[in-house]
């Protein structure tokens, strides 16, 4: 059994969540830094991505492809993330051997070497994922729909970014983000695993505790103002099928009416986690978009995605059309069963059952050491750890007139945005 989480905050602002889950003799450390894509001023974007990329290429004690070295010889696992709102670096290893976790994010913390030939090899590397990303359609798609719904806010562009930018980011600019970043004053330390927190807090500290706290932290300030009307945009590209994106503009996991729009989600596309690995999944056979528009042929798949998020940002419906159908019919259907729950709510053993699958969810993606430690670090830097606590009771809570009120509040037209993808008869890039 896992046992309550403990907080404790180090001289320099670091702060370190910590429990322990003796089920197993395995241990997870996460770092979570509050920087994402949403921290980027124009003209660098994707600088995010890559700085989480750079602190992989090696520090003077660790060469370039030590770490993963290191971590295999010891049965371990590792990896990292960026997102909107977060980057994310973790291990996972024998609960004997988790100090070694410690010791690459430590060090990596203030001595990664950003080398001048690692950061053009890094900016071939990068460029490359951004041009395979360009030859699905959704990616087009997705980038239209997210550059018309936010006007104001850095949500509106790729985490990856844009190519003029990858092009010509200096090695200097990428430094510089590091340094003000990637720091324990903007960093949250996740431990969840088979050990002794008193033990565990002395190794943190003999490792963390005297590192730099790093500069002033820049504010995202940006708002993005309530939406007006409904804005289009049709992408005309080569691609195999017809593709529809809705966006309405919902509000952030702080919101009170995050829980409902969480049940609303699930109702029309089934339950997954509450996490950004979990957006965009495929809908369950049972839910309201596939019966809908899969079962009768209209679309080869449809789902909505909801996620937690630091500001607003959007409730999304997706399809791809049938073969003999057009994007015009699919989008007709999918806004039918949003009006559907407008006017009629959801009734009381639909929502039963779909508050019992997405409760599960939530339950099912602690059950490892590495879930919890990832739930813990996400709503931390989103909010507070303590929502893993209290999600479940509040999503237990949402009633019927919820789900109906936030769809009729949030679901309109006024903070609407449509995409189409229309494939054209242009050869394919290769």
């Amino acid at each position: 059994m896992s046992a309550p989480v403990e907080a404790h905050t180090l001289p320099n602002g670091m702060l370190v969540l910590t429990r322990e889950a003796h089920s197993a003799p395995v241990a997870t450390s996460w770092v979570w830094y509050r920087v994402g894509s949403r921290n980027e001023p124009s003209g660098q974007t994707g600088i995010s991505h890559w700085v989480e990329h750079m602190l992989f290429k090696g520090t003077p004690s660790v060469p370039r492809g030590e770490f993963d070295r290191l971590i295999a010889r010891n049965g371990g696992t590792f990896n990292g993330f960026t997102w909107i709102d977060y980057t994310a670096y973790y291990e996972t290893l024998p609960a004997d051997r988790i100090e070694i976790g410690l010791r690459i994010e430590a060090d990596r913390m203030v001595n990664a070497l950003f080398d001048p030939p690692e950061v053009e090899s890094e900016r071939t590397v990068i460029i490359s994922e951004l041009e395979g990303y360009a030859n699905y359609p959704e990616t087009w798609l997705d980038e239209a729909v997210k550059a018309i719904a936010f006007t104001a806010h850095p949500y509106h562009h790729p985490v990856i970014g844009y190519k003029s930018d990858l092009l010509a980011m200096t090695r200097e600019e990428l430094y510089s983000y590091y340094q003000t970043f990637y720091t324990p004053n903007n960093a949250v330390l996740v431990l969840v695993g088979d050990f002794d927190t008193d033990v565990m807090l002395r190794t943190v500290e003999g490792y963390f505790a005297d590192l730099p706290a790093g500069p002033a932290l820049p504010r995202t300030r940006a708002v993005e103002p309530e939406p007006q009307g409904e804005r289009r945009v049709i992408i005309r590209r080569p691609g195999p099928a017809e593709y529809v994106q809705i966006g309405y503009l919902a509000p952030d996991c702080r919101s009170k009416d995050f829980a409902p729009m969480a049940v609303l989600d699930a109702v029309l596309s089934g339950a997954r986690s509450l996490n950004f690995m979990g957006g965009g999944a495929q809908t369950n056979r049972s839910a309201r978009l596939y019966r809908a528009l899969v079962e009768t042929g209209l679309a080869a798949s449809a789902y909505s995605s909801y996620l937690p998020t630091r500001d607003p940002f959007l409730f999304e419906l997706s399809a791809t059309v049938s073969a003999d159908h057009t994007a015009a019919e699919v989008e007709g259907a999918l806004l039918r069963e949003v009006d559907k729950i407008q006017q009629e709510g959801v009734a009381a053993d639909e929502l039963a059952r779909v508050l019992k699958q997405v409760r599960a969810q939530v339950a099912y993606s602690g059950e490892s050491v590495t879930g919890q430690a990832m739930q813990l670090g996400m709503w931390e830097v989103l909010d507070s750890y303590r929502r893993t606590e209290s999600l479940l009771d509040e999503l237990a809570a949402v009633t019927a007139d919820d789900v109906r009120r936030v769809a009729r509040q949030y679901l309109t037209e006024r903070r609407r945005v449509v995409g189409h993808f229309v494939p054209t008869d242009e050869e394919s890039p290769a």
